[in-house]
């Protein structure tokens, strides 16, 4: 079972560096589509292009191949006798020389570099218990360009927290590689919020009416493809709420950027 997980991690990688789900490129091919900009819609075709590219030849959509994300979905009734972590963690190992991945993860203070994308912290599991005896794991790289951008906002109960997400995205998209994927998470306490914010990039795609209001908004700032301008400032937005404390309004924002990558394998 260890070996099937660390394959499977290495796969999931593999296709997630290399290609888009199939959901994310037409929110791109709708995007181009409807563009009304010239110098914006050239982007977004150019976007689509790059992914038919690296898709082809086997290659990492972008340079920055980011840090190792997984959402891990495991039965109740399986009983492991290894390390899940260790057993991805190896799969990372392999996935770096293999791809290749460029090596990313470094220590915080130091800057030293693990050479090979693990380390304290490293890769960052979401683990989920469902039912059942399977397992199944989503890669999720997630580069430094759109996660620098992200922010937790300690709001005051009475604040709009809509207000707050459509004046942070209008200061900070440009530097996000848009057109952006946004995960909000709304409530529960400082750390929470951060996680909801991720699990909802890992939920996409949103499509409640209040989602689709807020992206309506962001993509009315006119911040475009790259940051040069245009219609489509945003392709997705999904929000994850939790209960919070009388006195707080927690609000998350998880920027990403418009290779929204991630793929899933499934062991039995």
């Amino acid at each position: 079972m260890k070996d099937k997980v660390v394959e499977a991690t290495v796969r999931a990688l593999q296709r997630a560096e290399t290609s888009l789900p199939d959901w994310v490129l037409q929110r791109i091919e709708e995007a181009a589509a409807r563009e009304s900009h010239p110098l914006a819609r050239h982007h977004l075709q150019f976007m689509l292009e790059n992914v038919a590219v690296a898709t082809a030849k086997g290659l990492p959509l972008c340079q920055d191949t980011g840090l190792a994300v997984f959402h891990v979905q495991m039965g109740r009734e399986l009983i492991l006798d290894f390390s899940l972590s260790e057993a991805i963690a190896e799969g990372v190992r392999i996935a770096t020389r293999v791809i290749p991945l460029r090596p990313n993860a470094v220590h915080p203070q130091t800057r030293q570099n693990s050479e090979d994308n693990t380390g304290t912290g490293m890769p960052d599991i979401i683990l989920d218990y469902v039912d059942g005896r399977g397992l199944k794991l989503t890669a999720f790289p997630k580069g430094a360009g759109s996660e620098n951008m992200s922010l937790v906002g300690m709001l005051n109960p009475a604040d709009d927290p809509f207000d707050f997400i459509v004046k942070s995205v209008a200061k900070r998209a440009a530097n996000a590689c848009p057109p952006l994927f946004l995960g909000i998470g709304l409530g529960g306490s400082f750390d929470l919020a951060a996680r909801l914010a991720k699990r909802a990039l890992l939920n996409m795609p949103g499509e409640s009416q209040e989602e689709l209001q807020l992206l309506e908004r962001i993509n009315s700032l006119g911040i475009g493809p790259m940051g040069l301008g245009g219609d489509t400032t945003a392709l997705g937005i999904k929000i994850e709420k939790a209960f919070c404390h009388t006195a707080s309004l927690p609000v998350a924002i998880n920027f990403q950027c418009w290779a929204n990558r991630s793929a899933t394998e499934v062991i039995q």
